[in-house]
């Protein structure tokens, strides 16, 4: 019997909820209070705040978070918005349990009600699996990025992107995110 296996499992999906704060004290309640909690602070860049948050909580406890904020881009000659998802994080504790994919999906369908077509996403190559399990596309065009100073790097990180609309397809030519990364 699988009496062991299933007793771990929530009985039901949890709830996805808008948080009305995000800030260091929310993110350490997730991943606690290490210098580099997302892992990536060898890149260097400064990164753009996020606007709108979506959590998980169990237990009185944040488990997990997505993070959005609308950016400005450009592809070509395509001067457009993305939806720029970032902040994505789990507690190491509950990971594997499909908290990434629940917190995602509500991201990703209140997303879909802002008006860009694209939703934009950048992360470390380990989670890139992770990230087309959910829908998302991996973009394999160097991204510039702006940063302090009116300097510009190209993105160190993996860059994905989903499509917020029906028939939205990734136009060509060079992608240029005209703020900080998310």
């Amino acid at each position: 019997m699988m009496r062991g296996v299933t007793a771990h499992l929530p009985s039901t999906t949890p709830a996805v909820i808008r948080l009305t704060r995000y800030t260091r004290t929310e993110l350490s309640e997730i991943l606690g209070d290490g210098p580099d909690p997302f892992g990536v602070s060898w890149a260097g860049l400064t990164w753009l705040d996020k606007e709108e948050h979506f959590g998980i909580k169990q237990d009185g406890r944040l488990v997990a978070h997505t993070g959005l904020v609308t950016v400005p881009l450009s592809i070509g000659s395509l001067e457009t918005r993305a939806v720029g998802f970032g902040g994505v994080a789990v507690a190491p504790d509950l990971r594997g349990q499909g908290l990434a994919r629940i917190v995602m999906t509500a991201a990703l369908e209140h997303a879909c009600t802002i008006g860009p077509q694209y939703g934009l996403l950048f992360c470390l190559p380990h989670l890139l699996p992770l990230y087309e399990r959910l829908g998302w596309q991996q973009l394999h065009e160097d991204v510039v990025v702006e940063q302090p100073g009116d300097t510009t790097m190209v993105m160190p990180l993996e860059t994905m992107w989903t499509p917020l609309r029906d028939g939205a397809q990734w136009p060509t030519g060079p992608v240029r995110l005209r703020s900080l990364p998310m």
